[in-house]
């Protein structure tokens, strides 16, 4: 159990690398191509069907780029797909999910002051939600609504309110955000694979068989593809705020969470609206700025509960696996000894506001709920506490390695 902990770290890291960098590769081509479908010319002589053509000049080059709205008179001898970008980062994404919050559920995913679930209960949530998030996306677009697309924008808006608040009602302030992030990225993976490319299936189809492709086929593409380029931005805040207490670990999380969604409208009608030469509409940065504002007034309300509260609330059976073995004291001393002045719900280290990353290492129930990260930064390693902070002593970090390792088995 020793070896499979720190084997184990590795593996999330090497997943998380993985997940960066194909979400890097997705965010890459999406916003290329949207930026390059706005700034289409439409001038005289265009080939039959083409809709506008561009001349760009990047690496020492030219090129000249042509968009057919439909779909050429004849299929083309070599054809690039754009999808496995997407498919890549979903995958890695998911996998990421699984290792953190369904395998170490217990310590990331579950709030017992929330909601008494098990882990079982609380990864079928998990998992269901994302999948039923979808089914209800994909009814309202191929439903009459597809024909008015501001209104469905706005309904999808208020599905994502609704979905930040019930995450939050379930599991920890970081697992909320994180599968409020997940939720909608599983929307625009699945826009990808199961609309998108099917479509443009179908036109490359109809090419080789001599048959005129239907125009709805890349309409209905074009509005899913509209739709991710929206989500795109306020999932890379949602990814990223497991490492900002002020978003996840407030009261008022979930409201945050929206407010973000918004964020991202008003930066890409900014964008687009530029790349579409249709000027700058620079009041977006504006309300961009106010709702920026607002969010972090909202996180000014912790949501964390008291030491006294804390001290009184009877252990769940992970905490009590690690606080029950007879290492644990000798531990919990260390720990508190130098690691409580940052990590306390009060810090006392000057300049610190709120606990980094959100965790408190101060009552039995903390210490013993975070036994895993405890072993990872100040036992097998030496990257907590920071150096010039406190010079933890060799023999304290030898208890948590006792510690860990007697708890677990190993």
């Amino acid at each position: 159990m020793y070896d499979l902990a720190i084997m184990w770290d590795w593996l999330a890291f090497a997943v998380r690398w993985l997940h960066v960098i194909t979400a890097i590769a997705w965010i890459g081509s999406s916003f290329y191509f949207i930026a390059l479908d706005l700034g289409l010319r439409r001038v005289p002589h265009l080939p039959v069907g083409a809709h506008g053509e561009e001349w760009q000049v990047h690496g020492g080059g030219f090129y000249h780029i042509r968009k057919y709205l439909v779909a050429p008179e004849a299929m083309p001898e070599h054809l690039t797909w754009f999808k496995w970008e997407s498919y890549a980062t979903w995958l890695s994404g998911a996998a990421m999910l699984m290792i953190v919050y369904w395998v170490g559920g217990e310590l990331f995913l579950l709030d017992p002051t929330r909601a008494d679930l098990t882990l079982p209960q609380g990864i079928a949530i998990s998992a269901l939600s994302l999948t039923v998030g979808w089914l209800v996306y994909d009814r309202l677009c191929k439903s009459s609504l597809g024909e008015r697309p501001t209104f469905l924008m706005l309904l999808l808006f208020v599905l994502l309110v609704a979905m930040s608040w019930g995450y939050n009602q379930v599991f920890t302030g970081r697992a909320a955000l994180l599968h409020l992030g997940a939720f909608t990225a599983t929307i625009m993976t699945a826009n990808v694979f199961f609309i998108i490319m099917p479509n443009q299936r179908i036109v490359v189809e109809d090419l080789k068989n001599g048959r005129t492709p239907d125009p709805k086929y890349g309409k209905i593409a074009k509005l899913r593809s509209t739709h991710n380029n929206y989500l795109t931005l306020p999932v890379l805040f949602l990814m990223l705020s497991n490492h900002y207490p002020l978003a996840f670990a407030t009261d008022h999380s979930w409201i945050i969470a929206s407010l973000v969604f918004l964020i991202g409208v008003t930066i890409r009608h900014f964008f687009n609206t530029s790349h579409a030469r249709q000027g700058e509409p620079h009041w977006t940065w504006a309300v961009t700025a106010v709702l920026f504002i607002l969010i972090a007034w909202l996180s000014a309300a912790p949501m964390m509960n008291t030491y006294e509260e804390a001290e009184a609330r009877p252990l769940t059976p992970y905490e009590e696996r690690f606080a029950s073995v007879d290492r644990f004291q000798e531990a919990y001393y260390a720990v508190v000894g130098n690691c409580s002045m940052c990590h306390s719900r009060e810090p006392s280290w000057e300049g610190l506001h709120w606990p980094p990353k959100g965790i408190v290492l101060e009552t039995r129930s903390d210490v013993a709920r975070h036994a895993k990260p405890i072993f990872l930064q100040a036992g097998a390693s030496h990257a907590m506490p920071p150096p010039n902070a406190v010079e933890m002593d060799p023999e304290a970090r030898r208890s948590i390695v006792a510690w860990y390792r007697q708890a677990s088995g190993s």
